[in-house]
């Protein structure tokens, strides 16, 4: 798939999972972090974010820094969120655990996939006259 093409993939999946924040709450709720405070409002202002990032991804003069924004929340929520919850161990039938798990590589790949759009040529969605 183009260029193109996967940055309308990358634009869907954040704008489906920030509001997947409001949508199932509970379990996002569910692996914050005890040392975090205000979880619901993390919940929704993360939420909002990952909706608002994909948006700028839209438009060309906010698509770079969209994309760096999108690294660096990627990293925030690896160290914040991702790898406490990998080390919070209660039992190999603990399913939030292995959720963990596969989400560890997977955070790589979208890091990498944010940062492909980080530098080089800027995508259009609309002609440019």
């Amino acid at each position: 798939m183009k260029k193109k093409g996967w940055l309308v993939v990358m634009i869907i999946l954040y704008v489906v999972t920030g509001v997947n924040h409001f949508i199932n709450a509970d379990f996002y709720l569910s692996i914050m972090p005890d040392w975090l405070p205000v979880h619901e409002l993390l919940v929704q202002l993360s939420g909002i974010v990952e909706i608002l990032l994909a948006l700028l991804l839209i438009i060309p003069a906010a698509q770079q820094l969209a994309a760096w924004l999108i690294g660096v929340m990627l990293v925030v929520f690896l160290v914040c969120i991702h790898i406490p919850m990998a080390l919070n161990f209660k039992g190999w039938d603990d399913i939030v655990w292995w959720i963990a798990i596969v989400r560890l590589p997977l955070q790589y790949v979208l890091f990498r996939w944010a940062l492909r759009y980080t530098r080089g040529s800027t995508v259009y969605f609309f002609k440019r006259d």
